[in-house]
Parts: C-alpha cells; sequence; structure tokens
C-alpha cells in the first residue's frame, strides 16, 4: 500500500514538473507576450520575466518591441521633370500595440516594407530633382507622413525616414557637372572683370599722381627694371626715354659760360674807338 502510494506520488510529481515546464515561459525585457485561449485573444499583455498559460490551451506570442531598422530596396521612377532616377532609403520603426500588430495584419514588418515601397516612388513622381537633391529633409517629413498614417491602424509607430542615396544617370550626371562648371566660370569671370574695374580706378589715380611728377615715372620704371632683373632668367632690352633725359638735363648743373655774368653791349662807335685807339681817326667811307 506504501509502496502504490509512494509511485502515486512520483506520479503526481512528475506530471506536476511536466505540466510547470509545459506552462513556463519567459518573455525578455524588450519583448511582450500575445496569448490566444482557444484561439481568442485574452484581454492581458504579458510583460517582461516569467509567465505561466494553460498548456494545450494556451499559445504565446512574443513580439519583438525594439526599435527595427529597415532598408528599402532602390526604386526606379520618373521625377516631375522628367529624370529618370533610382532612389534607396531606409525606415524606422517599432511596435507600439502588440496586439494590433499580431491581429490587425498578418506579418507587419512586410506590410511595412511594402507601404514604404510604394510611398518612396509615389514621393518621387511628386517632386523635382533639386528637391531630391538638396531639400531631403521636406521629402523625409512626407514619406514618413505617408507610411505613419496606414501603419497607425497595425499597431506601429514609424519614427523616422531617410532617403540614403539618389542614384542618376550618366548623361545627366555629366549635364549637371558641365552646367556647375559653366557657373564657375561665369563667377569667375565677373570676378576677374570687377578686378579689372578696381584695377584700372586705381591705375588712373596712380596715373594723375605721376603726371605732377615726372620723376614719378621714371622711378617705377627703374622698380620695374630691378623687379624683372631679379630673376636673371632673361635678357632686358631697356630704351632709352626722352623723359629720363629730360630730367637730367634740369637736375645737372650749369656750365662755367652759363654761369658767368652776361657782359654788357657796348655800342659800335664806342667798341671801333676802343680798338683803333684814343688818337686815332677812322678812316672814310669809301
Amino acid at each position: 500500500m506504501v509502496e502504490e502510494l509512494v509511485a502515486a506520488g512520483i506520479a503526481v510529481g512528475s506530471a506536476g514538473v511536466v505540466y510547470a515546464l509545459a506552462a513556463a515561459r519567459v518573455v525578455k525585457q524588450y519583448e511582450r507576450g500575445v496569448v490566444f485561449r482557444l484561439g481568442r485573444l485574452t484581454d492581458s499583455v504579458r510583460g517582461p520575466g516569467f509567465t505561466m498559460i494553460l498548456p494545450f490551451v494556451d499559445r504565446l506570442r512574443k513580439v519583438n518591441m525594439q526599435i527595427v531598422t529597415m532598408p528599402v530596396p532602390a526604386q526606379d521612377g520618373i521625377t516631375r521633370d522628367n529624370v529618370t532616377v533610382r532612389v534607396d532609403a531606409v525606415i524606422y520603426f517599432k511596435v507600439v500595440d502588440p496586439a494590433d500588430a499580431v491581429i490587425q495584419v498578418e506579418d507587419y514588418q512586410f506590410a511595412v516594407s511594402q507601404m514604404a515601397q510604394t510611398s518612396l516612388r509615389s514621393i518621387i513622381g511628386k517632386s523635382d530633382l533639386d528637391d531630391l537633391l538638396s531639400n531631403r529633409e521636406k521629402l523625409n517629413q512626407g514619406l514618413e507622413l505617408m507610411i505613419d498614417s496606414p501603419a497607425i491602424g497595425w499597431g506601429v509607430q514609424i519614427d523616422r525616414v531617410e532617403i540614403k542615396d539618389v542614384s542618376l544617370p550618366e548623361t545627366m550626371k555629366r549635364s549637371m557637372a558641365r552646367q556647375a562648371e559653366a557657373d564657375r566660370e561665369r563667377r569667375a569671370r565677373v570676378i576677374n572683370a570687377d578686378a579689372e574695374l578696381q584695377a584700372s580706378k586705381k591705375l588712373a589715380e596712380a596715373a594723375g599722381v605721376m603726371s605732377e611728377q615726372p620723376a614719378a615715372l621714371q622711378l617705377r620704371l627703374l622698380q620695374t627694371v630691378v623687379a624683372v632683373a631679379a630673376e636673371k632668367n632673361s635678357t632686358l632690352v631697356l630704351p632709352f626715354p626722352v623723359e629720363l633725359l629730360r630730367f637730367l638735363e634740369r637736375a645737372a648743373p650749369l656750365p662755367a659760360e652759363q654761369a658767368a655774368p652776361p657782359t654788357p653791349e657796348v655800342p659800335p662807335a664806342q667798341a671801333h674807338s676802343e680798338i683803333l685807339g684814343e688818337g686815332s681817326t677812322p678812316p672814310e667811307n669809301l
């Protein structure tokens, strides 16, 4: 009798252990458990930690609550200004309602991926090429709004959508490169013309100053000669300007003959008397 009771106790204990092992579940910190009892959703969502279910009656489905990073495959499209582009993106989303994510949609990740691809193609068709290249923040917001609207009913929240890359045809890249080069050349010419205008004004002012002082022009010429001769890699032929001669002529001292005071003029009769002497008589005219 005792042996039968011991055997029955062991059997009951073994059954209890088996039942406990079959009913025990562990939900991780980043997960939530959705329990279906005979196919119907129970009211409570199991939190992280140890939990128990009814074996063969309940079925526990774990839902990941972490933010999911999903790349959106590259989509080919034509922009509003008729340019063929290839755009890819990345989407960040998370589950905020585990029950809706399990019940309302068969596979919420696949649904979000398809919605993202469709919205991306729609954004490409509504945007210009310049917006895709330079105004991505606005497009990201519009794309996030388009995906988030149906995802709310699936228990999914879209955190962020980013356009990663915009691929252009090679012909379009060359055209854009030529356009950028032409624009830079135009700006370079404008800057060069502005510099020439400023330089001409300064040269006009310098010419006005040099016209008042001719020696300044000669000094500037000598400075230019010194600057050219410093290289020592060319032969310099220097013409001798007339202005330099005039400058040297004015700067040179006067000769001794010009420096002596001029002699007073003597009348011809007086000069003739001085030559013949005081006692001689002039010859008669023939």
